[in-house]
Formats: C-alpha cells, structure tokens, sequence
C-alpha cells in the first residue's frame, strides 16, 4: 500500500455495526406490514445498494409500492436509530492509527446523507473525515464505480492512489470499477465467499488489522 495516500470507506457493516438496526427495520417492513415470508439472508441481500432498490426486489418491480415500503422502513429505522447506533469496537482506535500516519479519508455510502451524518457524529468517528458521498449526492450507485469516483475526486486523490473498504460484494464492485485497491471487510454483513468471488485486493478481518497493515504496523 505504499502509492495508497487516500482511503475510502462504507459506512454500514464496515464502520458502523448496523446489522441488527437494519434487519429489524427490513423485518417489520417487508415480513410484518407487507406480509412477505422471506428468510433474513433474502432480507439482507441487497444491502449495499440504495433502498428503493432493495424495496423493488419486495415488490416485484412495482416502483410506487417499493416507494410505499422505502417510507415505511425508513419510518421505523429512523425511530430506532439514535438508540441503536455504534461502531465496531476497534474502529476508532484503527481510525486514529491511519490519520496519525497521514491518510485523507473519506465514506462513500448508500445511505441518505444525512443519516449517514447523524451515524457517524453519533459513533463518535465523523472528526476522522473530509468526504462523504451518499446516495442523494450522487446520481449513480454502487456496485456502478461513480460514487467511488467522486470520493477521490473529492479527496483531490486519483483511483490509483485510494482504497476502497466495503463488506459488500457491491462495494468491491465499485471499487475495482473505479480503479482502486479494494478491501474486503470480513467483519460485515456478508459472507467471505462472497467477497472473494469479487476478487478485492486484500482481505481483512477487522478494520484495525487493516490500519496495522496499511501504516506498516503488522
């Protein structure tokens, strides 16, 4: 990683441990008031992408009633978050490490931005960041390379010079579309496999095994 002067990073399941907050939305919205019947792999399957697109897959394409559940998810979500909201036990610690060694960073996200904001100044982790890119910021979405590329040209640092951190297969996608190094977050949401069938330059296991082997602290 010695070209890598910028570090780009998904929010949920790589920063913020929001597995539980938004299982449980996707539960009330789609299983509870729509009445589907769907396994909670089914249920998280899309996160990573933007939520009317998760909420299209629920109904069956039908863009005004995934619009319906979008707002019914976010109503419940929105009312569990504050209480819910936090970090992965190292994250800061790792966060610090990579500033202390100079690294410009940012989060490139699927969610609103605004919410993304309040999760982050929430988690306490908001101070360690120059850029945010979130689903309203930008027109295209992950696993298309757009919202990766405007992170770096946001952080004035060119695709071969960032990495891109993300635990869904969408965020290695996206990252290896834009052009960056990409790893992959096995401490997220999704399965290892998953992420390795995406061929992401590294793999880590935490995000502070990632900042020891990024500020050469191994």
């Amino acid at each position: 990683m010695k070209d890598i002067k910028g570090l780009l990073f998904d929010a949920d399941g790589t920063l913020l441990d929001t597995y539980g907050i938004i299982l449980t939305s996707m539960r009330h919205t789609v299983n509870g008031i729509a009445g589907g019947n769907y396994g909670d792999d089914e249920l998280m399957a899309r996160v990573g992408t933007p939520l009317l697109d998760q909420m299209l897959h629920f109904a069956n394409g039908d863009e005004d009633r995934a619009q319906e559940l979008v707002d019914l998810y976010r109503k419940h979500n929105d009312g569990i978050h504050d209480e819910n909201i936090r970090p992965f036990p190292d994250t800061k610690e790792a966060l610090g490490m990579l500033a202390d060694a100079g690294f410009r960073m940012g989060v490139v996200t699927s969610k609103r931005h605004f919410m993304a904001d309040r999760g982050l100044r929430m988690s306490g982790i908001a101070q360690y960041f120059d850029v945010l890119v979130a689903s309203d910021d930008w027109p295209e979405h992950k696993p298309e390379p757009g919202p990766v590329l405007r992170g770096c040209e946001l952080l004035g640092i060119p695709p071969e010079e960032c990495a891109y951190i993300g635990d869904s297969p969408f965020d290695i996608q996206a990252g290896n579309s834009a052009g960056c190094l990409t790893v992959a977050a096995l401490w997220g949401m999704f399965p290892a496999g998953e992420l390795e069938a995406c061929s992401p330059d590294m793999a880590c296991t935490s995000l502070l095994e990632f900042a020891r082997k990024a500020t050469g602290h191994c």
